[in-house]
């Protein structure tokens, strides 16, 4: 058995003006709360207790946040400062959820607030998490961290849910490495070896690369042209629009690329560990604000769910000089543009191939060769944020935290 994680997104039903207030007090306190314990220092989970514990908030709130400001202080994040909209977090044994089919709207949340007193709201699922949330309600899947977003007054809860899926039997073909770029020429190029060790069988998907980069430069420039005419409003909701349209994109090709990989014998997807790429990235302001909005993090979730849910296999191998390395005698090359790759060995049957295609023959080389990162995973965004917005709503879809789960109480 292989466990198969998902972060299933509800919008909660416009609440009325006493809800909408309980609220809005939990976020504020929440937010307070995190914003202390971080000016604190708080690296432990005592030390972020003894702040949390003194303000007006539920005890699973208190409990995520235990957890995760040690996370920002010198985790896993090392964050250095605060993003302004991170999500109110719960632990798992706070919220609940309730399905009433005979009603128009079927789906209520009950959301904490106080130790003494909860929110019950009606909440409208994504259509395609339906057979998620079932199995949730059924017992058949469990809960883990649950959060509240607040996003220019519309209300979302997500919650990370896990369940357990039947693992491919053990194959006795030997495995079949697909090394994954993710480029910005190409959205995605997937390649990898025949048995008698040559490239054969790459796809790229350049058309879909095309189409998001146009969809974000558009992003950019309609939505500061709208905020310098005072259209904040309007420049969000426009900016929701254009990434659900690159949503549907990324799920599209993630979807493409793991049927590409199911029709070979014991397929392994190999992915680059970019877990804390946007921390290390310095390209200038122009590459940064591109590179920083990409969606590495989401990518990486909905293929390995997607897989999951296939029985295939994702690991992760080192990132370094995948894209300046010769696939045929390993010396170092150059790119003189995106999608061209150059071999600098004169003795090297390699002069020129397409870039994105070398770099996953690569990645897929890595993995073959022992350099695999395979790791259980404690967040699915490598952002200090983790669930608050880039340069986008990336986490609009809820893909790019899928990993992240709290599964008991964190007492200290």
């Amino acid at each position: 058995m292989t466990k198969l994680t998902e972060t299933l997104e509800l919008k909660l039903v416009e609440p009325n003006a006493h809800k909408h207030r309980k609220l809005c007090e939990t976020k504020r306190a929440y937010q307070d709360a995190l914003e202390a314990a971080f000016n604190a220092d708080c690296t432990t989970q005592s030390a972020a207790n003894d702040v949390v514990v003194n303000y007006d908030l539920s005890g699973y709130a208190k409990n995520a946040l235990k957890k995760y400001v040690p996370q920002l202080c010198g985790g896993s994040y090392d964050a250095k400062e605060l993003h302004d909209d991170h999500p109110v977090r719960f632990t798992n044994e706070g919220p609940k959820l309730d399905h009433k089919p005979q009603n128009a709207i079927e789906w209520y949340v009950k959301i904490p607030h106080h130790d003494d007193y909860h929110l019950w709201l009606p909440a409208t699922p994504n259509p395609e998490q339906r057979k998620w949330l079932e199995a949730l309600h059924a017992g058949d899947a469990k809960m883990g961290e649950c959060r509240l977003f607040d996003r220019d007054g519309e209300w979302y809860f997500h919650i990370v849910t896990t369940r357990d899926v039947d693992e491919r039997q053990a194959p006795s073909s030997a495995e079949t490495p697909i090394g994954v770029d993710i480029g910005e020429a190409a959205l995605l190029t997937v390649c990898h070896r025949d048995e008698r060790g040559s490239p054969t069988a790459p796809t790229l998907w350049n058309d879909d690369g095309k189409t998001v980069r146009q969809l974000r430069e558009t992003y950019f420039t309609a939505t500061r042209r709208l905020q310098q005419r005072g259209s904040e409003r309007i420049a969000e909701s426009y900016g929701d629009v254009l990434w659900r349209r690159i949503d549907h994109i990324l799920h599209t090709v993630t979807s493409e690329v793991v049927a590409y990989a199911d029709r070979f014998d014991n397929p392994v997807l190999v992915l680059e560990d970019v877990t804390h790429i946007r921390e290390n990235m310095d390209y200038g302001a122009f590459m940064n604000r591109r590179l920083h909005g990409w969606g590495f993090a989401k990518i990486h979730a909905q293929i390995r769910y997607k897989a999951a849910e296939k029985g295939i296999h994702v690991e992760t191998v080192n990132p370094a000089y995948t894209s300046k390395t010769c696939h045929c005698c390993g010396d170092q090359g150059y790119r003189p543009d995106q999608a061209t790759f150059k071999c600098s060995n004169s003795e090297c049957w390699v002069s020129e191939y397409q870039a994105d295609v070398n770099a996953a023959l690569n990645i897929a080389d890595r993995y073959r060769s022992g350099e695999s990162h395979s790791r259980e995973y404690t967040s699915g965004d490598d952002s200090a944020a983790e669930g608050g917005r880039l340069t986008a709503p990336q986490d609009s879809q809820a893909d790019a935290d899928t990993q992240q789960e709290t599964l008991g109480t964190y007492a200290s």
